[in-house]
């Protein structure tokens, strides 16, 4: 079993910049390869980045290549996302999640995460 808790979330003006952090508690983190999705209001939840166990590979959606970076810290039981230049289209809770299949497009799918956390609200104001 795994627990996700992130952290992280809150206002921010168009362009600027904020980090989100997941810290995992329970058995094996490293085995995991690690996701943040996000999910806007009356919108379905959508992939946004992943690392894998090893930090070797990312995986990103086109709307945050460039903007986003995903690291992991597997000492500290701990992933992130930096996120910058952010968009009011960025607006959405963010969650993290654990998963043991690397691959695309299998990464991107809700459906192949075991564990999730219970979000972090970021919004963007213009």
């Amino acid at each position: 079993q795994v627990q996700l808790v992130e952290s992280g979330g809150g206002l921010i003006q168009y362009g600027g910049s904020l980090r989100l952090s997941c810290t995992a508690s329970g058995h094996s983190f490293n085995m995991y390869h690690m996701a943040w999705f996000r999910q806007a209001p009356g919108k379905e939840r959508e992939f946004v980045a992943a690392v894998d166990w090893t930090f070797a590979n990312t995986h990103y959606s086109d709307s945050v290549t460039g903007r986003f970076a995903i690291s992991r810290d597997n000492a500290k039981n701990s992933v992130y996302l930096q996120m910058n230049r952010l968009r009011t289209e960025d607006t959405a809770i963010y969650y993290c999640a654990a998963t043991t299949l690397w691959g695309t497009p299998e990464l991107t799918f809700t459906t192949n995460y075991r564990y999730w956390g219970q979000g972090t609200q970021v919004t963007v104001s213009s």
